[in-house]
């Protein structure tokens, strides 16, 4: 029983840390899939904005502003941004982790090692072609959520989070 006590705690604590709350810049990690459901699924009143996308995509690297933008300015509330790189596990130390600290990101970022995306992309949302950037802006007490596969700016991420979290 104790053990399973322990594992339990680790367990949270190693979740917490994924998808916790930070105030500083965070260092990038990989995840799998069943990382990306656990956020998916968690049964809170925070807002979640997930965006997916990968440092050779101009549109993405475009978009990184207004990400750290809602994340400056929604820090005092329930809103969390997980920015999920869709680039090679092979380029995790040379383009994710240089690129996410010279833009200076706060926000979590992870990147999704799951090389057969037609496993889960349908599970983001049955619309999506597989293109970046995707962004999917959720409230599981809400019951809502919403979907874009385009660039976004801060004004649209502000009327997603409005969307979902009324």
């Amino acid at each position: 029983m104790k053990q399973n006590h322990n594992l339990l705690a680790v367990t949270l604590v190693a979740f917490f840390l994924l998808f916790g709350i930070k105030t500083h810049a965070q260092q990038p990690r990989v995840v799998k899939w069943n990382d990306m459901e656990e956020l998916l699924a968690r049964r809170t009143d925070t807002t979640y904005i997930v965006n997916f996308w990968a440092t050779w995509c101009k549109p993405c690297v475009a978009e990184v502003p207004s990400f750290k933008k809602i994340a400056q300015n929604y820090a005092t509330q329930k809103v969390r941004v997980v920015l999920v790189s869709l680039d090679f596990a092979k380029d995790f130390k040379t383009r994710v982790v240089p690129f996410a600290e010279k833009a200076d990101i706060e926000n979590l970022v992870v990147l999704l090692n799951e090389p057969d995306a037609n496993a889960w992309i349908n599970k983001i949302d049955p619309r999506w072609s597989g293109a970046v950037p995707a962004t999917l802006v959720f409230n599981n007490r809400s019951r809502k959520r919403t979907f874009a596969e385009a660039q976004l700016t801060f004004d649209d991420l502000v009327q997603k989070i409005f969307e979902v979290s009324r």
